[in-house]
């Protein structure tokens, strides 16, 4: 939910369960992003390297980052940065679809309901708009230079 304050009244934005559904069941490409950024792009569903699925609780994405692409400068810049603990926040890149969204005023706030996008990618950023949306590191694998050390230790090192 995105909060602001806007001539005086709190602003809020919800995203309703399964809002992406059409483009994800239909199986339509969609892009894993370094800040919204298209020449930065880390995964896709048409490379094979994004799994998205969307339940009443929420959209889980699956990004693979192949050694290949470990290799490129604003890859290993993410990486790092997501290591470092600086890019933790996931911000869906969407397009409402005509007659998906409602606007009502709760108190003294405006609620803004997001229940029909077309979801066009998600993007690894440093503060996203929904504070929930947040990137999850499983299984991380060393790559490039650093795999390539630890897979290939001369015999003769020795620690004391």
């Amino acid at each position: 939910m995105a909060e602001g304050i806007a001539l005086g009244r709190e602003r809020r934005e919800v995203i309703a369960s399964r809002a992406f559904a059409d483009r994800l069941e239909r199986g339509d490409d969609i892009h894993f992003l370094a800040g919204h950024d298209f020449n930065k792009p880390l995964a896709s569903r048409s490379a094979g390297t994004l799994d998205l699925s969307e339940t009443d609780e929420a959209l889980t994405i699956n990004a693979r980052i192949s050694a290949d692409m470990g290799q490129v400068s604003y890859v290993r810049d993410f990486l790092s940065a997501h290591a470092a603990g600086l890019v933790r926040g996931l911000s869906p890149g969407f397009r409402v679809r005509p007659g998906g969204e409602t606007v009502e005023e709760r108190g003294n706030a405006i609620l803004r309901t997001i229940k029909a996008a077309d979801l066009i990618e998600i993007s690894a950023v440093t503060k996203p708009a929904y504070s929930q949306a947040q990137i999850e590191a499983r299984n991380w694998q060393p790559i490039g230079e650093v795999a390539h050390r630890l897979t290939h230790r001369p015999a003769a090192i020795r620690w004391r």
